[in-house]
């Protein structure tokens, strides 16, 4: 049993904004069910470009439940660009942490607001950009994204990496693609 916080246990059993908003502004999914988390996320804007509403329907863990319902409490009132500043890091601290091994959650849910933010930028609806090269083709992972998640949260290991990601986690073989993405950010390669 993971050991979670108050906060995310009453994420999770009281879930906050779960549904849809007709005609959203930005609206994304991300994740996929064949791993196990699957987030779809929407905003509406305000007559002042302020998130008035957001919205999200997931599949998956606790954590992902709390950490979807969280992110949509941490943007309603924001703009689109201070939305964009939000860190996976504040997402679980928001929620008085998440276990290392779930901490992929707050990575999803952020990678859903910025794609969210995308669509309602530019229209686009792909989940990611379609020219990223895939490190992990278990979980869909781009090398993008786990040098995003090294540099931003300090990660030193491949294990960091997995629990963050979940590159690495299925059948192995980005394991030394994101040893030798770790040893060139962190100057030992």
């Amino acid at each position: 049993m993971w050991n979670y916080t108050e906060k995310v246990m009453d994420h999770f059993r009281n879930p906050r904004n779960v549904g849809t908003i007709e005609h959203p502004d930005g609206t994304a999914t991300v994740g996929s069910l064949a791993c196990g988390d699957a987030l779809t996320f929407q905003f509406k804007l305000d007559a002042e470009g302020r998130i008035a509403d957001a919205k999200f329907q997931t599949f998956g863990c606790a954590s992902a439940i709390a950490s979807s319902s969280a992110l949509t409490e941490m943007v309603i009132g924001k703009t689109l660009e201070e939305a964009k500043a939000i860190t996976n890091q504040q997402i679980a601290d928001y929620l008085g942490g998440l276990p290392p091994q779930k901490m992929h959650c707050s990575v999803m849910g952020r990678e859903a607001l910025e794609a969210a933010i995308r669509n309602y930028e530019t229209g686009e609806n792909a989940d990611r950009n379609l020219e990223e090269k895939l490190l992990c083709t278990c979980y869909n992972v781009s090398e993008n994204e786990v040098r995003r998640v090294i540099t931003e949260n300090q990660l030193t290991t491949v294990e960091e990496v997995t629990n963050f990601t979940k590159a690495g986690g299925g059948c192995g073989r980005c394991k030394a693609g994101i040893e030798a993405i770790l040893r060139e950010i962190n100057g030992n390669g």
